[in-house]
């Protein structure tokens, strides 16, 4: 029983005006000096977090950096004053690093060969793989002692008990987007197999390791360390494990329609070091009748894109029929070529005979749609460069071609909006994003979305009016049939204040060497519309964000350094007086 913690909470917990706590100190510790003592305890093995401190006691490293006094404290159950506390916390997950760092690894493994993307036909509640991981999330939460509850498979809850009735959400989601799995080659030609976890250099690649099963995996293990070494508690924490945060987004109403709201909570699914504002989700999905093709040439059988509304993909595939398969070959790969270089360079366009037909190709490169600027999109420029084919290459005009000269004309490669005249931005959010996702069809119709993400300074009612309004006209001066539907939500946007927010900020800003400041997001989490939500990682906003593209990878040294985080935050909120 570790009674130097237990001593400092019950001192702390009654001093709710200690001067200490009215603005964040520091953890004295570097990044650099964790890493040092990281590598000095490499290798070995760790029976407890006492042990560790008392090892670590014993070294020059600590004698120069001067950590000395805090460990001395706290082996001698003395009370730690607030810079000693942060610092024994960051100790804490450099110990819960050095000590299930292996563990957690494998664990994440686990995790990612179960595929829990969202199944045509079978809610996600029903599907097998979402039964699977539940089970799997229960039996690793009760070994580590913590309580466990499935809520009619929508919502995983794990709690971690303290006193009080205040709770912290701590919200990740064990749903994945899906996966082309054709795409899913590196450069080199390396193939992978997106549903198990592949190691090149310090990449794990496997659909989760970003977004968002190495969140549950990191928090489930800073819960495991702060119940085994007994680190007493001023309020509760529940880890809720979302079911549909990438698709229809109704698990955690229906859990909060049940279960009480935590009064704070905190997403392991976005950027770091905190993020208050939240961009707005939106879709234009737009509705093409199938139809017979009509005039000469060749026709469109079939296009691929994302998988979901928030996907681009890496490539953009369409089938043709012909009856001269070799000339519309060569005649597509000449007009590609020339598109490419029109339009950039920084794509590919192959086509190839395929049998009777012609198969071509669209290479670009993969991205989250919140951060269309990072990739290049295949959609948009797959349907930009079918209809400069108009007058060049013979098609005959159906559906496919109907969304061509409609993605086009409205949206083209620009991702802003501005082709539309529709673009606005906010000095702090950033611009609103439209790009050109989703591709699928049923028996009758042939789908096209385009994602928005919508910045402060519009209202949702307002925005939407003005696409309708215009993509109205369009149709109505193209004679292109097309229906349409809208969906745009409302940005989120908080200026949190307390000791908490103050806590997360200095904890990612001294382990990540960042600027101590709030972020901003373009991407929408389980917190939106929650009472003190905000964003607490677990990506690098200096990094490309690699969920949701083909081949999604999570580096082993950021993982790692997200466990050591999530234990270090968890420990030193948990500990507030007051947040």
């Amino acid at each position: 029983m570790v009674f130097s913690l237990k001593k400092l909470a019950a001192a702390t917990l009654v001093m709710a005006s200690l001067t200490a706590f009215t603005s964040a100190a520091q953890a004295n510790i570097t990044a650099e000096q964790s890493v040092a003592i990281l590598k000095s305890f490499d290798g070995k093995n760790l029976t407890d977090f006492r042990s560790f401190l008392g090892s670590l006691a014993k070294s020059d490293l600590a004698k120069t950096d001067k950590l000395t006094p805090s460990i001395s404290a706290f082996l001698d159950n003395k009370t730690l004053n607030a810079e000693q506390q942060n610092e024994i916390h960051r100790l804490l997950g450099v110990y819960t690093r050095v000590k299930y760092g292996k563990a957690a690894l494998e664990t994440l493994r686990q995790l990612v060969e179960i595929p829990t993307f969202r199944k045509d036909g079978v809610e996600q509640h029903d599907n097998p793989e979402f039964i699977k991981i539940a089970g799997e999330i229960q039996k690793l939460a009760e070994s580590f002692g913590l309580k466990f509850r499935n809520v009619d498979n929508r919502v995983y809850e794990i709690s971690l008990d303290g006193k009080g009735d205040e709770v912290v959400g701590i919200h990740a989601h064990a749903d994945v987007v899906p996966v082309t799995p054709e795409n899913w080659v590196l450069k080199d030609g390396t193939k992978l197999d997106p549903f198990k976890v592949t190691l090149i250099g310090d990449r794990m690649y496997g659909r989760g390791t970003e977004d968002d099963k190495n969140a549950i995996v990191v928090a489930l293990y800073a819960m495991k360390v702060i119940k085994d070494e007994k680190l007493p508690l001023a309020r509760n924490f529940k880890l809720l494990v979302d079911t549909t945060e990438e698709t229809s987004g109704d698990a955690i109403p229906y859990y909060f329609e049940r279960n009480p709201t935590p009064t704070y909570n905190m997403a392991l699914d976005g950027g770091y070091p905190v993020v208050i504002a939240e961009k707005g989700y939106g879709t234009v999905m737009a509705n093409f009748a199938k139809r017979k093709g009509e005039g000469n040439g060749a026709e469109i059988i079939s296009m691929t894109g994302g998988k979901a509304t928030n996907q681009i993909p890496s490539a953009s595939v369409v089938t043709l029929v012909t009856d001269k398969p070799a000339e519309l070959a060569a005649s597509l790969q000449k007009a590609g070529d020339a598109y490419a270089k029109a339009n950039g360079g920084d794509f590919e366009v192959a086509a190839k005979v395929d049998g009777k037909g012609v198969k071509l190709t669209v290479t670009g490169v993969s991205a989250h749609s919140s951060e269309p600027e990072s990739g290049v999109n295949p959609v948009a420029r797959m349907l930009s460069f079918i209809n400069s084919l108009d007058g060049k290459v013979a098609l005959k005009h159906n559906q496919f071609t109907d969304a061509a000269r409609y993605a086009d004309d409205n949206w083209g490669l620009d991702y802003l909006g501005k082709k539309l005249g529709v673009g606005f931005s906010d000095s702090f959010m950033g611009p609103l994003t439209t790009s050109l996702t989703y591709v699928g069809e049923d028996d009758k119709t042939f789908k096209l979305a385009v994602n928005l993400r919508v910045p402060k300074g519009k209202s949702p009612e307002k925005l939407k009016a003005e696409i309708a309004e215009k993509l109205d006209a369009w149709s109505k001066k193209t004679h292109v049939a097309v229906a349409f539907d809208y969906s745009v939500a409302e940005p989120m946007y908080r200026n949190p204040e307390g000791e908490w927010v103050k806590a997360l900020l200095a904890v990612a800003s001294e382990n990540l060497g960042m600027k101590s400041e709030f972020g901003t997001s373009a991407g929408a989490t389980s917190v939106h519309e929650l009472p003190n939500g905000v964003q607490f990682g677990l990506a690098r906003p200096e990094a490309k964000y690699t969920g949701h593209t083909d081949g999604e990878f999570k580096t082993v040294d950021q993982f790692l350094l997200d466990l050591q985080i999530v234990t270090e935050m968890m420990g030193r909120v948990g500990q507030l007086p007051k947040l």
